[in-house]
């Protein structure tokens, strides 16, 4: 059923009785892997930047003869990347009423007459608590989602908000357009191979394919049940993944709700992060309690947060994949 807007109250927050069951997935597997709302790194400034650097080409005929003069001098040049942090901010408010009556019930909506209640405990004792957890919750959502599919923006005001980079739209090197074809062998290899070349995938373990549902079942019938492999599973940064084998070693499989349907996403998560801007006395991520407007008790969730990919190159992506059967 739908969230409320604006204040709690025991007419639009009633309480039941009975086990309480989440109805909407949780799962965040990008953001756990790379180290969650409690790994990565702090900086100091809402536009944080790493660095890169790239080495000549390996070359075969650069011998010197005996006695020659030293050549000419060469150095490697640095580059830089940057992104942003964003603000993630949400509001709990509850009425003193909603927040004391925790053994008053709602209705079990039965037309029976003898069914009008039915015992039992309020498995929330403690509304604001319960709705503080879910807010945050909430918030780890969004910020996985954002650090795959977000679109970078730096405003040069105060009237649109900072939006960081996610990892599809970082990915500029390694790409493949499918123009709607499915999923193929070859494309996945090649895509892999584009990757390899430019030095990602080589940290054992940390190699992911990041994928839908769709897309996972297709990986799964080219890779597994079309080579008679054994689908294995193994822990990265505390997600459970299943590992397939190819050609570039044994890469994890990443199945991620928040991927576009016709996109499949290689990435070496050791060069992800994420990064936060911590306020002083208060650190990543807070609750505080907002000012008295009233008869009731209003807190908010704060924090601002930024995805560090690394080096662009050491990851790919296929684009318009044809997504269903």
């Amino acid at each position: 059923m739908p969230g409320i807007t604006g204040m709690g109250t025991t007419f639009n927050l009633p309480n039941f009785v009975g086990e309480l069951f989440a109805a909407s997935p949780q799962d965040t597997p990008f953001l756990s892997a790379i180290g969650g709302l409690t790994g990565g790194r702090s900086v100091p400034t809402t536009l944080f930047q790493w660095q890169g650097y790239d080495l000549r080409d390996a070359a075969d005929d650069r011998q010197r003869v005996e006695g020659a003069a030293a050549p000419t001098g060469e150095a490697r040049a640095r580059f830089n990347v940057t992104n942003v942090v964003e603000i993630h901010q949400e509001v709990i408010e509850l009425s003193y009423t909603k927040l004391a009556a925790t053994g008053q019930f709602a209705s079990t909506g039965s037309a029976h007459p003898g069914a009008v209640g039915i015992a039992g405990a309020n498995p929330v004792p403690d509304e604001a608590d319960w709705q503080i957890r879910q807010s945050l919750v909430q918030t780890a959502r969004d910020i996985e989602k954002t650090f795959i599919t977000g679109k970078f923006a730096n405003p040069s005001t105060n009237a649109t908000p900072r939006k960081t980079r996610g990892i599809l739209q970082a990915i500029a090197t390694n790409v493949i357009d499918a123009a709607g074809d499915p999923l193929d062998h070859e494309m996945v290899l090649d895509l892999l191979q584009m990757a390899w070349e430019h030095g990602g995938i080589q940290e054992s373990g940390m190699a992911t394919l990041m994928c839908n549902g769709y897309q996972k079942r297709m990986l799964t019938k080219l890779f597994v049940t079309d080579a008679n492999y054994q689908e294995t599973t193994r822990n990265v940064g505390g997600v459970s993944v299943s590992t397939i084998i190819t050609d570039f070693g044994e890469l994890n499989v990443m199945l991620n709700r928040y991927m576009p349907t016709d996109e499949i996403a290689i990435v070496s998560l050791e060069q992800c992060q994420p990064t936060f801007l911590q306020i002083p006395g208060k650190g990543f991520l807070f609750v505080e309690p907002l000012a008295k407007v009233g008869a009731s008790e209003r807190s908010q969730i704060y924090g601002e947060v930024g995805l560090e990919y690394g080096n662009e190159k050491a990851h790919g992506k296929i684009t318009g994949l044809k997504d269903s059967i």
